[in-house]
């Protein structure tokens, strides 16, 4: 499922609750590790085999759970002063194998791959400020080398 190695990245196991008329799935409290505000929670999905990113929030702090499928998550980081730079940080999460929350602290690119082959792939992303298209970085998926193949 992958190991969290870089500086500022980590993963929140979350409870599911069996329920007779339809199971309860936790996702994020502000009591938790990593909650830095509440801005905006919005959803995105991802087909089979395709990749998003590269992307790089210079604020936010970002929590992602996935809700429906397989998302494969890759994060670089290049940050100078950190002691994880150069490295990469693969994660899949799935509710039905790997339900968790993934925390990425600012400063770290960021790109994700749809894992499941037969459905579309969709999660949550869970920020502390309402969104602004100024506020990250993007480069084009060829610019920082990885094999995202699930």
């Amino acid at each position: 499922m992958g190991t969290v190695n870089i500086e500022g990245v980590s993963l929140h196991p979350l409870k599911q609750i069996t329920v007779p008329k339809g199971d309860l799935w936790h996702a994020f409290k502000c009591t938790d590790d990593g909650f830095a505000g509440f801005g905006e929670a919005y959803f995105t999905q991802i087909h089979p085999h395709e990749v998003k990113g590269w992307k790089r929030h210079n604020r936010y702090v970002l929590n992602l759970v996935v809700i429906v499928g397989v998302v494969k998550f890759v994060i670089y980081d290049d940050r100078e002063d950190s002691p994880t730079k150069g490295q990469f940080c693969e994660v899949v999460l799935s509710p039905d194998s790997n339900y968790q929350r993934l925390t990425i602290a600012p400063g770290l690119w960021m790109a994700f791959a749809g894992g499941d082959p037969e459905r579309t792939s969709m999660l949550i992303d869970l920020i502390p400020e309402v969104h602004d298209a100024d506020e990250c970085d993007r480069k084009d998926i060829e610019d920082i080398q990885y094999d995202f193949r699930v």
